[in-house]
């Protein structure tokens, strides 16, 4: 079956004979892996498409289990992220967080959107790429389901007097259930809640990423949600020491 869809190539893998396995995150399929024989070098327009950070359409052939592609076609180019060392990290960064995310073959257009939201805000964005990077995270979870609960006592459903952060227990704990938990302090996976982190995390859930296109979060606000969100996911998600994670200053 001949078919197509817009998509972002997250990877690529080279095989015998000049072939490569191409790990697309496609809009109408998910993520899928497609086999090619289209070179990327050269600057037409089909091997532009199979680069970093281009927005493209892709002409598959789709057979009962596997994918491939046949041509390709640049929608848009986000070449000026290459242009900036940071920015290529950053962004480096989310494309490899998305694809451990998401499933295989699993449509996921509001992730979609997201990302190539991400990329048109980090490509005219000037500093504080961090703060972009977390608000898209964040979206992330929350569109696929991931989300921690922040707006009630995990334990117990109590709205009132959110007291800790527990990451193993998925969201945050009312003070009554913080009793529950004697030893916190040596607990590596508690966090108090201060600088208004739950209020901050509110108001990322409840705004559009665009709205971040030029916000910048206090630098200890931004390191505390940096570092219990980076613990939630490694923990539920089983996300964690991503390749370009270890390049990026938080």
């Amino acid at each position: 079956m001949f078919t197509d869809t817009e998509g972002i190539v997250f990877r690529q893998v080279k095989t015998v004979n000049g072939r490569r396995i191409v790990l697309l995150f496609s809009k109408k399929y998910g993520k899928i892996s497609a086999g090619t024989n289209i070179s990327e070098k050269g600057k037409n327009k089909s091997s532009l498409a199979l680069r970093p950070f281009t927005y493209g359409r892709y002409e598959l052939y789709k057979s009962r289990n596997n994918f491939h592609i046949n041509s390709t076609d640049v929608i848009r180019s986000y070449y000026r992220i290459g242009e900036n060392v940071e920015k290529y990290l950053y962004c480096s960064y989310a494309l490899e967080f998305t694809e451990k995310l998401l499933p295989e073959e699993a449509p996921a257009p509001g992730v979609f959107r997201l990302i190539l939201d991400f990329f048109e805000m980090m490509e005219k964005r000037l500093k504080k790429y961090s703060t972009l990077l977390l608000a898209y995270k964040i979206k992330v979870l929350q569109e696929s389901g991931s989300m921690p609960q922040i707006k009630q006592c995990v334990l117990c459903g109590n709205k009132d007097e959110a007291a800790l952060f527990s990451i193993k227990e998925g969201g945050i704990l009312c003070k009554k259930c913080c009793s529950k938990y004697p030893n916190m302090e040596n607990d590596t996976l508690i966090y108090k809640i201060d600088f208004g982190i739950v209020n901050v995390l509110q108001y990322i859930m409840d705004s559009p990423l665009r709205n971040f296109e030029n916000l910048a979060l206090d630098d200890r606000i931004q390191k505390k949600l940096h570092t219990i969100i980076k613990g939630y996911i490694a923990y539920h998600l089983d996300i964690a020491g991503l390749k370009s994670e270890g390049f990026l200053a938080e």
